[in-house]
């Protein structure tokens, strides 16, 4: 480790213009962080000679340390995933959290929902999912702010709390859906394509209808997105699948659609409380709550 340390150095340490600028291209290539710290050598160690067993030794470092633990916390997280570590990270996340700055919990709580999936934890994920839609409800996600920045493969781009809600349904949506609870994740994907309809989530939607032998309706679902009717049907991944569903319905075209089963674990507060905030939606006239004006005299009786 200390000849990486000291190949780093020498390569990007230096008091002189010239290379200073080649310093700064050096980090830009790389996209690492600039300094020497044990979150810059940990970074160095993950991107450059791509060791990630000693990147995660030098991010607990940084974490001790208390060196950019927003960051480290994050990022080891995500390499112990990467390395089959993933209950790891979880205990890591619920054990150094509270260093972490408030601005960094909402990024946390996403790696944590990522790796409840990597586990197959869906009690845990489907918490967690709810836990961010109440902090939707009461104004407190996105610190306040109609929309946030995001990054996805190294690009910068705006999400508004609107999409972010219908995102987080969605994924609750599917969560259900692995727990083979179809009549809430009907419910839920329903609401998700209410505030912001797209092909992907519709897919799911016929999907769910499928596995509850309710052919005229799946079947009505996946049409759209083969008639171009939703946001993203021109996508060819969605495309694809919806074609490969509209497939498994071939054998089905005369059989009637069946009763819609009634799961004793639909939660009908939490449905009735979706429809409310749906009901309630309006563009934003508060910097508070960008959402839902009122919404705060009405915590105490959310329970979903």
């Amino acid at each position: 480790m200390e000849i990486t340390v000291s190949k780093m150095k020498n390569n990007c340490n230096s008091s002189s213009p010239r290379k200073t600028e080649k310093q700064d291209e050096y980090h830009v290539v790389h996209k690492l962080p600039s300094g020497d710290s044990p979150y810059v050598r940990a970074k160095y160690v993950q991107l450059v000679e791509k060791d990630n067993e000693a990147a995660i030794v030098l991010f607990w470092k940084a974490i001790n340390a208390r060196d950019r633990v927003d960051s480290a916390l994050k990022d080891m997280a995500v390499v112990m995933k990467q390395q089959d570590r993933a209950e790891e990270a979880i205990e890591a996340i619920k054990s150094f959290r509270d260093l972490c700055s408030k601005q960094a919990q909402e990024s946390l709580d996403n790696v944590l929902i990522d790796l409840y999936k990597k586990c197959g934890k869906l009690e845990e994920q489907i918490e967690l999912l709810r836990q961010k839609l109440r902090m939707i409800y009461q104004g407190e996600a996105f610190n306040g702010k109609a929309t946030k920045t995001a990054r996805s493969h190294g690009r910068k781009f705006q999400v508004t709390i609107k999409k972010e809600t219908s995102r987080i349904l969605g994924n609750l949506a599917w969560a259900y859906m692995q727990q083979t609870n179809y009549a809430a994740a009907e419910a839920v994907y329903h609401k998700a394509q209410q505030i912001d309809p797209d092909a992907n989530k519709a897919c799911n939607l016929c999907l769910c209808f499928i596995k509850q032998q309710r052919y005229d309706e799946a079947k009505f679902v996946i049409e759209e997105v083969l008639q171009g009717k939703l946001p993203g049907s021109d996508d060819p991944k969605s495309r694809n699948r919806a074609e490969e569903l509209l497939k498994k319905l071939e054998p089905h075209k005369s059989v009637s659609s069946a009763s819609p089963s009634l799961h004793p674990s639909l939660e009908d507060a939490f449905v009735a409380e979706l429809d409310w905030l749906i009901n309630q939606w309006t563009p934003a006239r508060s910097k508070r709550l960008p959402i839902f004006e009122e919404i705060i005299s009405y915590r105490n009786q959310l329970a979903c």
